[in-house]
């Protein structure tokens, strides 16, 4: 009996890109909400070229720390099963943005709150990844916090930075590119 060899990998999907993104995805403030900071980036794979077909998900805490418990993020209209958008009014902490044709995505949220460093939890589908991957978006400005964070702290500061938005020029504007591979891979998270 001969060993068994290796097979191949496979690509996977992109079989979820037009069902699981719906409207208003990115937007988890509503709308209005003079607190709402925009957090937006890329996603670029190991040659460093854009995703245009990843799926980003995104929750978080709300301003005061505790976890959004509300529901509403995906609501569906009873008689036709499309999508009613949020309530407009809640803010549910949830969002689900697929990337453009760019790479890019966008979010509008309010800032988590925490007892320690505050961040957003990322979840990263894309083409080619058998398994979804888990970050995190920590925010600049919060030094003492993220030096205190144990995930930010056991990490040298190369690696610290993937985790780290970037400020934009506008006040409340950040930057959060996901490297899945390459010399700049964005740290990922395992959960076992």
């Amino acid at each position: 009996m001969t060993a068994p060899h290796p097979t191949p990998s496979h690509t996977v999907g992109p079989f979820y890109g037009c069902a699981l993104p719906f409207p208003g995805g990115g937007d988890l403030a509503p709308p209005g909400h003079p607190d709402t900071i925009t957090v937006h980036g890329y996603v670029y794979d190991g040659a460093g070229e854009p995703v245009p077909d990843a799926l980003i998900e995104l929750w978080q805490a709300g301003p005061d720390g505790a976890p959004a418990r509300v529901p509403g993020s995906l609501r569906r209209d009873p008689m036709t099963g499309g999508f009613l958008g949020r309530n407009g009014v809640d803010f549910t902490g949830f969002g689900r943005i697929a990337t453009d044709p760019d790479g890019h995505w966008t979010a509008r949220t309010l800032p988590p709150g925490g007892p320690g460093a505050p961040y957003i939890s990322v979840c990263v589908h894309a083409r080619g990844l058998l398994r979804h991957l888990f970050t995190r978006v920590y925010f600049p400005g919060n030094t003492e916090a993220n030096a205190a964070d144990p995930l930010l702290a056991s990490l040298d500061p190369a690696r610290r930075e993937t985790l780290v938005a970037t400020a934009g020029p506008r006040p409340g504007s950040y930057r959060f590119d996901i490297r899945l591979q390459g010399d700049e891979e964005t740290v990922f998270l395992e959960f076992t």
